[in-house]
């Protein structure tokens, strides 16, 4: 719970203080906004809570590769379907499936979260090694947007 809390709040902490306008913006991760950044991480966190019961009980999630054409293929029928959510809908979701999360989370065995086990994988990849990613890249765009478009470059010197 500790690396999940700590990754989860690395994630918030890169786009803290963003106007709305800044976060519909494209381009932080390919086409992908801060918001369709949010959105893909929270239908991450769906895809925990569908399958980390199942791994529970012994079973095994389907492979995005055959139920979806692959992860590729997942990650742009989940960005079309969500696109047009507000901001203000992408949040509530956000904090509503990541409340469900952590719950599920805090109702398991002890030693599905510590051992390296199915169940620990699988949380792993889809969150608090998951959000490291996005935190990057959302951090990167900033930065880069603060840095402006002639950041970097050496004035030429002008001639007497």
């Amino acid at each position: 719970m500790h690396r999940l809390d700590q990754a989860w709040q690395a994630l918030q902490d890169s786009y803290a203080g963003l106007p709305e306008a800044e976060v519909l913006e494209p381009g932080v991760t390919g086409t992908w906004s801060v918001k369709d950044i949010i959105a893909h991480v929270s239908w991450w966190e769906e895809e925990a809570l569908a399958h980390l019961p199942l791994i529970l009980a012994g079973g095994r999630p389907p492979r995005y590769s055959v139920t979806h054409g692959g992860i590729d293929a997942f990650n742009a029928k989940m960005t079309k379907q969500r696109k047009d959510l507000s901001f203000a809908e992408v949040l509530r979701r956000r904090d509503d499936i990541h409340g469900r999360l952590t719950a599920l989370i805090g109702s398991v065995p002890e030693i599905q979260i510590t051992g390296e086990t199915r169940f620990r994988r699988r949380l792993r990849l889809d969150t608090y090694g998951h959000y490291p990613k996005h935190a990057r890249a959302i951090r990167a765009w900033r930065e880069r947007r603060l840095a402006g478009p002639g950041a970097g470059r050496v004035p030429s010197r002008l001639s007497s």
